[in-house]
């Protein structure tokens, strides 16, 4: 992690190639209660369906666009499996839970709270993606829909991925229907699930991991930041911890112009 102007806390992942990343944090922006910080002040809250106030979310979504080299896609997730290409999101009328791209500059942006965002990216740096891997969208392939998309794109791409911040193996009570899903899709993940008592707890890296690796990703080429936004809130929001008035967090990704790293 490193600080930046404002008192905002961002988190920049490292790829090989000409790509950059960034996820950003609870604080340094406008927003207050409970999209604020934990003192209800200086929230980044970059999420319009969540309750808060439209200005803020406007100027935050301007203070993550200060971290980029153009104005981020914001695009409506859905928890499906759909991608689209960053460069064809004009607006939230857009819904999917994937963008990918392949032109310099182009940001790729996903929204999370609780949910895991996945950064992709051509170690060579001719394409990159953003993922929304909420369990539904998980369970339902959404990962391995958007590796496939870029390399339809790129061929010969050999991807590296990021795993963000997301709510945390010990803290993700769910029900059998959750675990039913990821055992359906994914049955060789024997250690992505816990039960205690009579509820279970869902890892939801293991199973990205499965994922990645069923779409020819390494795992040497994994790398996971281990963080739980559900265990941490003075960085993070968390929507199962603090309930549907809570903040979104920006995952964003883009291949660098040539001049910016001649």
């Amino acid at each position: 992690m490193m600080n930046w102007k404002n008192e905002l806390g961002v988190i920049r992942p490292v790829f090989a190639g000409p790509v950059k990343g960034v996820f950003t944090e609870r604080l340094g922006g406008v927003s207050s209660g409970p999209w604020g910080g934990v003192d209800g002040i200086m929230g980044l809250n970059v999420g319009s369906r969540v309750g808060d106030n439209a200005g803020c979310v406007r100027m935050n979504r301007s203070i993550a666009a200060e971290l980029c080299p153009s104005e981020p896609h914001w695009m409506t997730q859905v928890h499906g499996t759909d991608v689209v290409r960053a460069e064809d999101v004009a607006d939230e009328s857009v819904q999917a839970d994937a963008q990918i791209t392949t032109a310099p500059g182009v940001v790729c942006v996903v929204q999370t709270a609780d949910c895991l965002p996945v950064l992709l990216a051509d170690k060579k740096g001719r394409i990159v993606g953003a993922v929304h891997a909420g369990w539904k969208s998980l369970a339902a392939g959404v990962i391995e829909r958007a590796a496939e998309e870029m390399k339809k794109a790129v061929p010969e791409a050999e991807l590296q991925a990021w795993l963000g911040p997301r709510i945390g193996f010990d803290d993700f009570e769910v029900g059998r229907d959750v675990v039913d899903a990821f055992a359906a899709r994914y049955p060789s993940v024997a250690a992505g699930v816990k039960a205690v008592g009579e509820k279970f707890r869902v890892d939801l890296a293991a199973y990205a991991r499965a994922a990645l690796s069923a779409s020819g990703v390494a795992d040497g080429d994994i790398e996971d930041c281990g963080l739980s936004t559900y265990a941490d809130p003075a960085r993070f929001y968390s929507y199962r911890r603090d309930g549907a008035q809570t903040g979104r967090h920006a995952a964003l990704i883009w291949i660098e112009k040539e001049e910016e790293h001649a």
